[in-house]
């Protein structure tokens, strides 16, 4: 891809076909985008060293934490500071832009079926 290319979201949403496997789309220094589609419950995760920026695309995201849930619809975004213990639910396929440092494991510290092979391009 050229670096003055678009990138079309729909797009590259079209070339996923699993929940919970983020793809990188572009990167920013040293922060990647991923475009990932969601459907069910996550596990109780956190990433200890960064934020995690959510941005709902398409559909409903409800992240809950220690002290309450957040509920985001399309077009909304939270971020979730470095340390906190989160679990993402998508009672409906969602599909999320997530916006962190490159090398960040999508399950964090927490050993799980739903890991993601990480640094995985479309």
């Amino acid at each position: 891809m050229s670096a003055h290319e678009a990138i079309n979201f729909a797009d590259k949403l079209a070339l996923i076909a699993e929940h919970w496997s983020p793809r990188v789309i572009a990167e920013l220094n040293d922060y990647q985008f991923k475009l990932v589609k969601l459907k069910g419950e996550f596990v109780w995760h956190n990433h200890a060293d960064t934020d995690e920026a959510f941005i709902v695309l398409h559909g409903e995201l409800r992240i809950e934490l220690p002290d309450g849930t957040v509920t985001l619809q399309a077009g909304e975004m939270t971020v979730v500071p470095a340390g906190v213990e989160h679990k993402p639910i998508a009672e409906q396929e969602a599909s999320v832009l997530l916006i962190e440092p490159r090398g960040v494991v999508n399950t964090g510290e927490a050993s799980s079926d739903l890991t993601a092979e990480n640094d995985v391009w479309i």
